[in-house]
């Protein structure tokens, strides 16, 4: 789209008026960065989504309870390697007595400040190293391209790269906007969202109830539409700040609020895209797309079932074309079709026809699963329902990786 120029340098202070910054609280040890904060010069608008896991963090609890009240916020403070979760209230207490040291530093009232918490599951927050390190993270706040980096780098896992994007999106009348995202999301993600945190930052005027639908609008085939190991966890979130710095408004039904959508929708995709290919040990990234789907559940039930089965995504690592596994999960998935009208397709390569396994070139076959990129089409011939998931493969180091957590 004409109106979305992504910028090749992206950092969540691009938006005028936030600045973020990350600090080493020996939470992860060896002087790593693992506390963020990303905050707005002036109150914002805010909505978020959140895990669909009834067991949830308590700083996510916390989050979610500020948001609902429906009132302005200032910013977001995140912490690495430990989750805040399954701690009981004590855990939502640390959550709301550092939200209140922020504030303190801050000028503003606690309810201004969320909080998002990522790692082990199950250990007590150590509240007194993070609020040590509060003044100087405050003080070092910045709009600098180092710092915003700061704060990515300081909610990351298991995590290998960072995730980060950012667009100027020009409006209908000319003038234009900036959305910022950043993400960390490796392992333990599965629909509805999944351990990543987004974070958002915009400087677009947009009021929260207009923001909440874009969010939904935006995540719904975006963030949940990734699939790393099919473990959904307790601590995930994606929110969006509007500061209106800009002083453009959005209002909702407007030709602004489509191109804002369309340009959100397509940030969220490209993060999303970013978490599936950066999968804990992965090696490949794959897309899996349903074609001809009788009805829109029945095609999210089988791109769902593909990306979640250990089989598939075991053959795709070691670069074998067994198109049975993926039929395999095709038809458990749940969903009505006729098995004898199925085709599939590997990164092009037709294998399945018909119902049936049919010839095709081993070597070429191996050549294109050896490639980072693979797609996955199947076609069920049933009506016109489409959906797709990001996943990846399962390699030695997820297990690795996953064995050993807690260490």
């Amino acid at each position: 789209m004409d109106n979305i120029n992504e910028l090749d340098k992206a950092y969540i202070t691009m938006p005028e008026g936030f600045k973020a910054n990350g600090i080493s609280a020996d939470l992860k040890g060896n002087n790593a960065l693992d506390v963020a904060l990303i905050v707005s010069d002036v109150p914002c608008s805010v909505a978020g989504t959140y895990t669909s896991n009834l067991v949830k963090g308590h700083s996510l609890v916390r989050s979610i309870d500020v948001i609902n009240k429906g009132n302005k916020i200032r910013g977001i403070i995140v912490n690495s390697k430990n989750a805040n979760a399954c701690v009981g209230q004590k855990g939502y207490d640390d959550a709301c007595t550092i939200a209140s040291s922020v504030s303190e530093l801050l000028g503003c009232s606690g309810d201004e400040i969320l909080t998002a918490s990522t790692g082990v599951i199950g250990t007590r927050l150590p509240v007194d190293k993070i609020k040590a390190v509060l003044p100087q993270l405050v003080n070092s706040l910045s709009t600098e391209e180092q710092a915003a980096h700061n704060a990515e780098l300081a909610m990351m896992t298991t995590d290998t790269v960072p995730k980060e994007v950012s667009a100027k999106v020009t409006l209908h009348d000319g003038r234009q906007i900036t959305i910022s995202g950043m993400a960390k999301g490796s392992g333990m993600i599965h629909p509805n969202l999944a351990t990543m945190i987004g974070v958002f930052t915009t400087d677009a005027d947009i009021d929260s109830q207009v923001l909440d639908k874009l969010i939904h609008s935006a995540v719904a085939h975006t963030f949940n539409r990734v699939s790393v190991d099919g473990d959904t966890s307790v601590c995930d979130m994606v929110i969006i700040m509007a500061n209106g710095k800009s002083g453009i408004k959005i209002e909702e039904n407007s030709e602004d609020y489509s191109i804002f959508d369309e340009a959100f929708t397509s940030l969220s995709n490209d993060i999303a895209q970013m978490i599936a290919s950066d999968g804990e040990g992965a090696t490949k990234f794959i897309e899996i797309e349903v074609f001809g789907a009788k009805d829109a559940n029945d095609a999210k039930l089988i791109v769902t079932s593909v990306a979640r089965s250990p089989l598939c995504k075991t053959a795709f690592f070691g670069m074998d074309a067994n198109c049975g596994r993926i039929i395999t999960a095709v038809g458990y998935s749940g969903a009505t079709f006729d098995p004898d009208k199925v085709d599939l397709e590997l990164s092009g390569l037709p294998v399945y026809k018909d119902g049936c396994a049919i010839d095709f070139d081993e070597d070429v076959a191996h050549e294109l699963l050896t490639k980072h990129d693979i797609n996955v089409k199947i076609t069920l011939h049933e009506g016109d329902a489409y959906d797709r998931m990001y996943t990846c493969d399962f390699s030695y180091d997820y297990v690795k990786i996953n064995g050993s957590y807690r260490s």
